[in-house]
């Protein structure tokens, strides 16, 4: 019992190191590597499903009449474009390698809001609706955003606006548009089934832990693969860090002038690493990714964090 009170209380920490294991496990052990080549793949493909049904069951928990708009959707988005734009003109100032860790700490800001970032919210005791109006705004204006910017940061990147427009939007309507939608509908013409859905309570969190587990097997095998220096190695993964904290905290601070402090917070900081991986990989320099992929660990030992502040405190600390 100690044990499973432990994997509850840590949760997002244990689906990490599970990952993390895993991951480990069929890629280092000779006669176990084939089967994890294999199988591999599957989870990877299976993850925008798994999203679609954490939000789906997420989503169950909202009334329309709860989607208001707010100004601080509006602020966060103008913190973010302005760091944005402070560190593309700090690359213009440094040679390769500082300007390697620069254009991670970039892709971290530009990354979306995760759409899971409700489950999460929802769990800390923030507005579930408020963070998806928000995270349908961040995610639209990114779509806008990253074929614009990305060609200052990569004077080559090879991209265009209707191209890049066109896959995020495929990603944002897919695993957050549709699931919205069908929560919808269900709560409109299946009462039941959406009634049994929010008693199910913590469902959708530890669906996310196991898509987070899959998450870490990927962000470890980049950084294993990686061929950079050490010291390149250690800023790309301690920036991150600093970014998180950054986010977060400026997050938390603007959301608590209109009391959504937990929203705030959660919008800024917590971020779908997964296109910024597959963006960086596909568009900037990809060394660049380890700065992601290593975002992927911070801002979840934050939320692990808060989340256990909560538990044990009734109330965050920060």
């Amino acid at each position: 019992m100690k044990v499973i009170d432990f994997i509850k209380e840590w949760t997002l920490p244990c689906a990490m190191a599970f990952g993390s294991c895993v991951y480990l496990l069929f890629s280092e052990v000779p006669f176990l590597e084939p089967f994890g080549n294999a199988v591999g793949p599957f989870f990877i493909e299976i993850m925008p499903v798994l999203v679609f049904a954490i939000l789906y069951v997420t989503f169950c928990k909202i009334r329309l009449h709860d989607l208001r708009f707010s100004p601080w959707h509006i602020w966060l988005q103008v913190i973010r474009l302005a760091l944005a734009g402070l560190l593309i003109v700090l690359m213009t100032w440094y040679g390769h390698e500082a300007k390697l860790v620069l254009e991670g700490m970039f892709i971290c800001v530009m990354c979306p809001t995760a759409a899971a970032a409700a489950v999460i919210t929802g769990k800390l005791g923030g507005s579930i609706a408020s963070m998806t109006v928000y995270t349908l705004i961040d995610n639209g204006l990114t779509a806008i955003l990253i074929p614009l910017l990305f060609p200052l940061v990569e004077q080559e990147a090879d991209m265009t606006f209707a191209m890049s427009f066109i896959m995020i939007l495929e990603k944002v309507v897919l695993v957050l548009i549709f699931p919205f939608v069908c929560a919808m509908a269900t709560r409109r013409w299946f009462p039941k089934i959406a009634g049994k859905i929010q008693s199910a309570g913590n469902l959708g969190f530890y669906m996310w832990a196991f898509n987070l587990s899959i998450v870490m097997g990927i962000t470890l095998h980049y950084i294993l693969t990686a061929r950079i220096s050490r010291i390149t190695m250690s800023l790309l993964l301690i920036a991150p860090l600093i970014v998180a904290f950054v986010l977060f905290g400026i997050g938390k601070s603007v959301g608590r002038h209109y009391d959504e402090s937990i929203c705030g917070g959660q919008a800024l900081g917590q971020k779908n690493t997964i296109v910024g991986i597959w963006l960086t990989v596909t568009y900037l320099n990809p060394t660049a990714v380890i700065a992601p992929c290593a975002y992927v660990v911070w801002q979840n030992l934050v939320n692990a964090w808060q989340l256990w502040c909560k538990e044990k405190y009734g109330y965050l600390k920060w």
